[in-house]
């Protein structure tokens, strides 16, 4: 199964499956979070699903697909609202094709500033390029009334 060997190979799949020396600074049966490796703020975390999603065009307008997002975001806002307390700006997003450096969703949660400041290049958005913020995919892929 080509999907199944895509996420054995996958870094966030290891990670998630704890088969991985990254400290995990939260795990439950939907996400795990922890340290981006090259960070971009004065703290910038990702956290990912436990389970493989290689990217923000595989999420749909389904109920299941808004809820992972909904708790991805939220998981991330309490970690930095916990370690970041003195900051007054956060941000939360996910590159979009062909820009994602791993092909495994995972959520940037930024307690800004940006450091150094152009970093902050990485992560613009342009229209359906680039980074789209959390509050925008959500929007996006809000269930149908006739969903729920």
């Amino acid at each position: 199964m080509a999907g199944a060997a895509a996420a054995s190979r996958c870094i966030f799949c290891q990670i998630a499956g704890k088969s991985s020396s990254t400290p995990l600074l939260h795990t439950d049966e939907k996400v795990v979070a922890f340290q981006d490796i090259k960070p971009a703020a004065t703290r910038h975390y990702l956290v990912i699903p436990v389970d493989h999603i290689p990217t923000v065009n595989d999420l749909q307008r389904r109920p299941e697909d808004y809820s992972l997002v909904s708790h991805m975001l939220e998981v991330g806002k309490t970690l930095l609202q916990r370690d970041a307390p003195q900051c007054h700006r956060y941000r939360f997003g996910f590159h979009q094709p062909p820009f994602n450096s791993v092909n495994h969703l995972h959520l940037h949660c930024f307690a800004l500033p940006y450091t150094p400041r152009w970093k902050h290049i990485k992560y613009l958005s342009v229209g359906s390029f680039g980074f789209i913020e959390a509050e925008k995919l959500l929007e996006k892929i809000k269930p149908l009334p006739s969903q729920l």
